[in-house]
């Protein structure tokens, strides 16, 4: 009987898989600091409203800006230059955080903002040079794929600092917080060194993807507007996890001392098994609704919505641990599909000559309603946890009449 012989993987998928390795020591080290950013900054003298204002800025920068540094690589093809550049503030910013002091509150937060900004240098690049490769293995299945490997470096970031704070028994609260914050440069160096490998091997990937007959300029269709609308509506309402993990540090652990409520099984010790948690959710999410993006289009992304949408109410109004779990696996759903489907979205909608500019324009949107979210959020916080769910859950729920108009308007 003769055997079939191995099928080959193609340049686009090698290339596929050998970014998404970039991307798992990258999350290792940026996702890794998000397990513990909230309740760190907390512990500097942060309120709860300049945290929401200051993950919210952050995000306003790193997503606002991406439509910028969009333009700018279009006009100038200079992937690979911005994509690096990006990658060097992202993921030096990290470690930094180890030396702001005990009430360097103020400084942490700079940092964070200089991190997504280096976010937002990469961000329209990379995920343009991901397009041109996942043009040829299918949108969804593709950006699915560098999910899962991203988000199995945000898995073991978080276990990572798990490890280093489980070791790390003597000393303050800041001082655990400091050693795990420097422990991240590891993996940050791995990622810089395998992005130079990875450019030295694909150093025009542009030519994965043909180019087209004519050149057709960007305009923002019909379709594209009521995909922005709806992603805005989205982003508003996704409570930003900073916010959630400062809300556990308070309800269910002494954050000072380290101790659990009794009988809870959360300790300031496992506050990164939550994200690690999340993050394996997150990557699964991401590997499914990508490969049905690809077989149902936004209808991918209705349902995904849909089944996120209750974990403000798990996580911050029913107040016990079984539901915080499920909570924070519902919101690792919706971070999952936002990171595949949305980007392969505006891969089908846009075309190759002016793509980084449609992901700068979607990615703007998106920033400036998670600011807008994340602030009241915030504030809300302070004034009723309630109403802040209730605001958050609406919110997303609104999105989908936007994304089936979408779907019906591309058909």
């Amino acid at each position: 009987m003769k055997t079939r012989p191995p099928r080959r993987v193609s340049r686009a998928m090698a290339f596929i898989l050998l970014f998404g390795v970039v991307s798992l020591f990258s999350d290792m080290t940026h996702e890794g600091a998000s397990s513990i950013r909230g309740a760190y900054l907390a512990l500097l003298g942060a309120s709860a409203g300049t945290i929401g204002f200051i993950s919210g800025l952050g995000e306003l920068v790193g997503y606002s800006m991406r439509y910028v540094f969009g333009r700018l690589t279009d006009r100038t093809g200079k992937y690979w230059p911005m994509t690096i550049l990006g990658y060097v503030l992202d993921i030096a910013s990290v470690p930094a955080l180890a030396l702001v002091g005990e009430h360097g509150w103020i400084a942490a937060c700079g940092l964070l903002v200089i991190q997504r900004m280096g976010r937002a240098i990469k961000k329209p690049a990379k995920d343009t040079i991901m397009s041109f490769a996942a043009s040829q293995e299918g949108a969804g299945r593709s950006f699915g794929i560098q999910e899962v490997l991203d988000q199995f470096g945000a898995f073991l970031g978080p276990v990572l600092l798990y490890l280093v704070m489980l070791r790390r028994t003597g000393g303050t609260a800041y001082q655990v917080y400091s050693a795990a914050f420097a422990v991240l440069a590891i993996p940050g160096a791995v990622t810089l060194i395998l992005l130079l490998i990875t450019r030295s091997h694909f150093p025009d990937p542009e030519k994965f993807e043909p180019e087209p007959k004519e050149y057709i300029p960007f305009r923002l269709e019909r379709p594209f507007k009521l995909y922005i609308a709806g992603i805005s509506l989205f982003a508003f309402g996704f409570i930003d996890y900073s916010l959630i993990i400062m809300h556990v540090s308070r309800t269910y652990t002494d954050l000072a001392a380290g101790l659990a409520e009794t009988g809870s099984l959360i300790t300031t010790g496992t506050l990164p098994l939550l994200y690690a948690g999340a993050m394996l959710v997150d990557a699964v999410a991401a590997l499914v609704f990508g490969v049905l993006y690809d077989k149902k289009g936004p209808w991918a992304l209705v349902w995904s919505t849909v089944l996120s949408a209750p974990f403000a109410v798990l996580i911050f109004v029913a107040d016990s641990v079984p539901a915080l779990l499920a909570g924070i696996a519902l919101w690792g759903v919706g971070m999952g599909a936002q990171e595949s489907i949305l980007k392969a979205a505006v891969t089908t909608m846009v075309p190759k000559a002016s793509r980084a500019t449609g992901y700068g324009v979607f990615e703007f949107a998106f920033g400036i309603f998670w600011f807008l979210g994340s602030w009241l959020l915030g504030l809300l916080y302070d004034v009723s946890i309630p109403a802040m769910a209730a605001l958050s859950v609406t919110a997303q729920l609104a999105a989908v009449p936007f994304y089936i108009l979408s779907a019906r308007k591309r058909a």
